[in-house]
């Protein structure tokens, strides 16, 4: 089967070798040239816009910052929509607003062109050895002809409902490890705040009710203050804002996201957007006074 990719980004530069790995023929597209080459290199094929890969592919897969970014490259100039083939689809595994998924999708629709919203979880070093979570929303027959192939890029790939319904989840899912790390950045800093030892602490509470894969995650990173991105907190920023605003279009109240946001936003001002989420403990660090890192 050849596969089109486009977007090489942390996550999609990974996941898209691991279809190379696969077998997958591919035909990869970013605005990134070194991202291209290093595929290139494994075996895949290049193509210059959405509109060369879908003459080749009718198969495509979209990896991308936001709604946006999938709209134009889906539909706007150079686009996925002017030369694909009625039968094709656009695989979207951006996390993106599910209300953009469902118009992005029905304009496909009209020109025969299938969408699913497939959006990951599981950050940058699940994207590498291929344990992604997937989340998928859109016609039952399509996740289940595409189920395969999203399985060679994850551990979990499952099916939530319509269109638009994989984003919801990942949305969900975003909430969550947002108001996760922050709960274990309060008690990291609770913890050297009263004279305890974290790493002892962690290993504590990490076999009990309070235990979770953020913890394990994230607490090591806070105390070795290792904030290399495995998903930077702009983007995080990016996937709140999209959980906010479809609360509100469904009058829905989400205040502790609203509260873990204006934290992202503090640190975005403090200039680490670029960071690692985990780097929401500095947050915390800055306003006790305290540092949680191990010396």
């Amino acid at each position: 089967m050849k596969v089109g990719f486009i977007g090489l980004g942390i996550m999609g530069k990974p996941m898209s070798k691991n279809l190379v790995k696969a077998g997958y023929e591919l035909v990869v597209c970013d605005r990134n040239q070194a991202a291209v080459d290093e595929l290139t290199a494994l075996g895949a094929a290049s193509a210059a816009n959405g509109a060369e890969i879908a003459k080749q592919c009718q198969v495509i897969i979209t990896m991308l910052p936001n709604s946006p970014h999938v709209r134009s490259v889906c539909l706007g100039e150079g686009g996925v929509a002017e030369t694909a083939e009625e039968g094709t689809i656009v695989i979207d595994m951006s996390s993106i607003d599910p209300v953009q998924s469902k118009a992005i999708g029905a304009e496909l629709a009209k020109k025969g062109i299938e969408m699913l919203d497939a959006p990951v979880s599981g950050g940058e070093p699940k994207a590498i050895d291929g344990t992604l979570s997937v989340m998928v929303g859109g016609k039952k027959e399509n996740f289940d002809k595409y189920y395969d192939l999203l399985c060679k890029m994850a551990a979990s790939v499952v099916y939530v409902g319509d269109l638009g319904a994989g984003n919801v989840a990942k949305l969900a899912n975003q909430v969550i490890v947002a108001l996760n790390i922050a709960a274990v950045s309060e008690a990291m800093t609770l913890a050297v705040k009263n004279g305890a030892d974290p790493e002892l602490v962690y290993q504590a509470i990490r076999g009990g009710l309070a235990g979770s894969t953020v913890l394990d995650a994230k607490a090591p990173m806070m105390m070795a203050h290792n904030f290399k991105p495995g998903f930077r907190i702009e983007l995080h920023i990016k996937d709140l804002n999209n959980a906010l605003s479809a609360a509100h279009a469904t009058d829905t109240s989400l205040p502790l996201t609203a509260q873990v946001m204006e934290i992202m936003q503090a640190l975005k001002n403090d200039d680490c957007a670029a960071c690692d989420h985990s780097a929401i403990v500095k947050y915390y660090e800055k306003i006790s006074n305290v540092s949680v890192e191990k010396k």
